[in-house]
């Protein structure tokens, strides 16, 4: 483990490049016929209760989706006794690392199956699942986790399991076939299959987020640049939304630096490659991280449009709310490429939900690639994965002071464990 001194950017310094490039009017805004204005205000908040569908347990607090993850006070009763543990799938060596985040050091390693992509906890938070997705072979599969233990069970084949995430009612897993352009809906103990839901206009089909009410969810089609909108009481495609693209992003290159001159370049890029998602605390927005175009998108997912967009940093990649709900944090990877190099221009964008501005920009000394990861329990460490540098990241929420520890090769979509909430959609811990 090497402790590293914090780095904070010159936020305003970055601000004001992008705004003489006429790219970034405030920190929230809309592209649109390649104009950018300003966002309009914010709906109303939430007065009356939220009528969700049916087994999908109540949402306590319209106004919070969050307010069930705040903190080890929200912890369920079914996870007491599990090991207080990071486990880190690591890509290239298919295995998977199980740190001690106390003692801040690697106790347990196993291999799993072929590709390890994610470690994503059940909608009844009894197991911890492995999705080796065999990199398009038909040799993908699920590995269990007993987080009471922090061992692995049996393997269960199953097709293309790039991610992994659940129903809100608990009903179904859904495990996201990427290759296959499909969403596989299964038993979510014995992963037998149910039904599928097929995406064709969805290229690299692979993070989800759901609608507050649990009527539809929203998935990121990486390689075309757009999101799907998945009916789940209809099980149907509903649409297909284009993402914009701004008209200035960061310059991926060896010798640019984000807080410097040179930092953003005019954007060639026709489409983006959005990545992960979550929706905003009242249900009423989804944040959209996407590489090409270094920022997160903002989408209001009833009404089906791109509404605002917010830059954040090269290659933005991973979303995690902190434990309040007050903020989220964007792990901005530090390049546009899918296999990039190590040392790269990786930070961490700390963004406001209610203003939605940047108050916060934390790098990594000496350069990094921070990936997919999520927040400890108590909501003082932000754990990501440091996808092209084999480690990972401890970031301090309170100062962005980071350490790391040495891991396998590639470590991608880590999860921290226990989490507080009642139940999980799945992917590193979204829980609710």
């Amino acid at each position: 483990m090497t402790l590293k001194p914090h780095t904070t950017l010159r936020v305003g310094v970055v601000l004001a490049l992008l705004a003489s490039s006429g790219a970034f009017v405030a920190s929230r805004v809309i592209a649109a016929d390649k104009a950018v204005e300003k966002v309009a205000d914010k709906a109303p908040a939430a007065t009356g209760p939220i009528v969700t569908i049916p087994g999908m347990p109540p949402v306590l607090d319209p106004n919070n989706l969050y307010s069930e993850n705040n903190g080890p006070s929200h912890l369920s009763p079914v996870v007491k006794g599990d090991l207080e543990r990071i486990y880190v799938p690591n890509l290239r060596s298919n295995d998977v690392y199980v740190i001690d985040p106390v003692a801040m050091k690697v106790v347990d390693k196993y291999k799993v199956g072929s590709a390890p992509q994610h470690v994503v906890p059940s909608w009844d938070l009894r197991t911890l699942w492995v999705a080796n997705n065999a990199e398009r072979r038909s040799t993908g599969s699920l590995t269990p986790i007993d987080p009471r233990t922090g061992k692995p069970g049996k393997e269960i084949p199953v097709d293309d399991p790039y991610n992994l995430y659940f129903t809100p009612d608990g009903k179904s897993a859904i495990v996201v076939a990427e290759a296959k352009h499909r969403l596989d809906f299964r038993d979510p103990h014995t992963m037998e299959m149910q039904y599928s839901i097929d995406a064709p206009k969805c290229g690299g089909i692979n993070h989800a987020d759901f609608s507050i009410d649990g009527r539809y969810a929203l998935f990121t089609c990486e390689f075309d640049g757009s999101v799907a909108k998945i009916d789940l009481l209809k099980r149907s495609v509903a649409g297909y939304l284009k993402l914009n693209m701004p008209r200035t992003r960061y310059k991926d290159a060896r010798t640019a630096i984000p807080d410097g001159p040179g930092a953003s370049e005019i954007c060639t890029s026709t489409k983006g490659m959005p990545q992960d998602i979550r929706i905003s605390p009242d249900g009423k927005r989804f944040y959209i991280a996407d590489m090409e175009a270094d920022g997160v998108h903002v989408v209001d997912g009833d009404a089906f449009k791109e509404i605002g967009f917010i830059a954040t940093g090269l290659g933005a990649h991973g979303i995690y709310p902190s434990r309040d709900g007050k903020r989220f944090y964007v792990a901005n990877r530090g390049t546009h490429k899918i296999h990039g190099g190590r040392k790269g221009h990786g930070s961490v964008t700390v963004i406001d939900f209610a203003t939605e501005k940047v108050v916060s920009q934390w790098t990594i000394p000496g350069g990094g690639s921070p990936d997919m990861g999520n927040v400890s329990a108590d909501g003082k460490s932000l754990w990501l994965s440091g996808r092209y540098d084999d480690v990972v990241y401890h970031f301090d929420t309170a100062s962005g002071a980071v350490a790391q520890i040495k891991v396998g090769q590639e470590p991608h979509g880590l999860t921290v464990w226990p989490q507080p909430g009642r139940y999980s959609v799945g992917h590193t811990g979204n829980l609710r």
